[in-house]
């Protein structure tokens, strides 16, 4: 694939034709004959046209190629069904079984062993290499081995600050989109051991160092857009190429775009999360997004009225270890350490900060729920509760100056102090 950008001037947008145009320009379709592609794409819970990525792609190659199929990053998230994949693609059934129908829709499969294939092993040494010595192991790289089956690999997504890697996209729709749990909840942990603050929004973690090594062992055409778009699904800026440079290219851009600074932190803040996080594995991303303007003892709460699970894939996991700071575990690694690891970075990222000494955590700041999930379940796991019948919205409109905040769509754009203290990388408190 060739190298090349679009990126829309302050303001605008990139149409339909830009983004045709562009695609034709990287794909042309003589070097896709009889090739066999596979576009992995996110779930529903990253806001992206990917619908118009698809259709562009499909329309440029999808007459000549052998074989154009779908793989969904799932992670560890829940397998989607077909009409939640052609929704995703922003296609109807009927669209499915005329025009799509030779395009085959699959789901990650990360907890079945059959489904993945070791491509490696990062070694103690390179893991202590890329983690600044914070951990020294040998961490297995498994990955869907149906990847192996294709001539080409094409990751179509968003980049967004991220709590884990600093900002998504590229390699991350590989590791953990298409991961294997070993190196999944490794590199979780790794991130939650560094802290969600001083992760997000910041390019060049030690977990984009795992995730691009890692994507180095993957050794096939591997191909890449990376999508940098507003709260509406509105492109800024398309980037194509290797997963390591259209990223690169379009992290720069992200840092722009989702970065909300604010003068000082907040003593209350309502996040609200939009109805593609359907449990709060997914909408923990409204605290980890605002965490860092949340002021010392101050309140976040998580307002989601439709949101009825904690996680039903690791929920047995969190209802045991509930919600604590990352001290909490650290200080008592025996008693934690074979809780996968990925429940428990998940857990210090929607907690937040915090302390573990003789026995008694004390966090940073509250976080309380604001959905279905009762409040005796709420207390269990460690988290507050309020009733969201009770809640109006605009009650914390407007009231920025007291140091009240109402964030209407949380969970992607990034919320940074102008001047952050220690604990967020900067120089302050």
């Amino acid at each position: 694939m060739n190298s090349l950008e679009a990126i829309a001037p302050g303001g605008a947008f990139l149409t339909d034709d830009q983004v045709k145009g562009l695609v034709a320009q990287v794909c042309p379709a003589a070097d896709y004959l009889n090739k066999r592609v596979l576009l992995i794409v996110p779930d529903g819970t990253r806001t992206a046209p990917v619908g118009v990525m698809f259709r562009a792609l499909h329309r440029q190659i999808g007459d000549v190629v052998k074989k154009l199929d779908i793989l969904v990053a799932l992670g560890t998230h829940q397998p989607l069904t077909e009409a939640a994949i052609c929704e995703r693609l922003e296609i109807s059934l009927e669209d499915r079984q005329s025009g799509f129908s030779e395009v085959g829709f699959f789901n990650h499969a990360w907890d079945n062993p059959a489904a993945l294939k070791q491509v490696g092993t990062l070694t103690s040494d390179e893991v202590s290499e890329l983690t600044d010595g914070l951990f020294a192991m040998d961490v297995p790289v498994e990955v869907n081995r149906m990847l192996y089956d294709y001539d080409q690999v094409m990751v179509v997504g968003p980049v967004f600050p991220h709590e884990v890697v600093g900002f998504s996209g590229g390699n991350k729709y590989l590791f953990p989109g298409v991961a294997g749990p070993q190196i999944l909840n490794f590199f979780h942990w790794l991130g939650a051991v560094v802290t969600n603050p001083m992760i997000i929004g910041n390019k060049w973690t030690p977990v984009r160092k795992v995730v691009d090594r890692a994507g180095a062992m993957v050794k096939l055409d591997k191909a890449c857009f990376c999508m940098v778009v507003d709260s509406h699904k509105r492109l800024a800026g398309l980037f194509a190429g290797s997963p390591e440079s259209a990223w690169d290219r379009a992290s720069d851009l992200s840092r722009k775009v989702h970065i909300t600074y604010k003068e000082k932190p907040f003593k209350k803040i309502l996040s609200c999360a939009p109805p593609m996080y359907d449990e709060l594995w997914t909408a923990g991303k409204c605290m980890y997004k605002l965490e860092p303007v949340l002021a010392d003892g101050g309140e976040l709460i998580i307002y989601a009225p439709h949101l009825k699970e904690v996680c039903v894939t690791h929920g047995s996991h969190i209802e045991e270890i509930g919600y604590h700071c990352r001290d909490y575990f650290l200080k008592q690694w025996e008693k934690f350490k074979d809780v996968p690891w990925g429940v428990l970075a998940h857990s210090t990222h929607v907690r937040g900060l915090g302390t573990y000494e003789n026995g008694v955590e004390r966090c940073r700041a509250q976080v309380t729920l604001a959905t279905q999930i009762p409040p005796e379940k709420c207390r269990r796991i460690n988290l507050g509760y309020l009733d969201p019948a009770r809640i109006r919205k605009e009650e914390f409109a407007n009231r920025e100056e007291e140091g009240i905040l109402l964030v209407p769509k949380a969970g992607e754009m990034l919320f940074q102090l102008q001047h952050p203290p220690q604990w967020a990388g900067g120089n302050g408190r």
